[in-house]
């Protein structure tokens, strides 16, 4: 695959992992695996922008 193909995969898991995790936050009993899963996005998002970084 091509760079270009693997940010935009990137970060559409960062947009699902940021909706689900919020989503799980405020309508699931399990409130520690929605936190999580927000933080796996902010940790994708980081990599994505060291990946960009001029």
């Amino acid at each position: 695959m091509t760079e270009p193909a693997l940010l935009s995969i990137s970060m559409l898991a960062v947009l699902a992992l940021a909706l689900g995790g919020g989503w799980t936050i405020a309508k699931r009993p399990e409130k520690l695996r929605g936190v999580l899963m927000v933080v796996a996005a902010l940790v994708l998002l980081g990599n994505v922008l060291i990946w960009t970084w001029p």
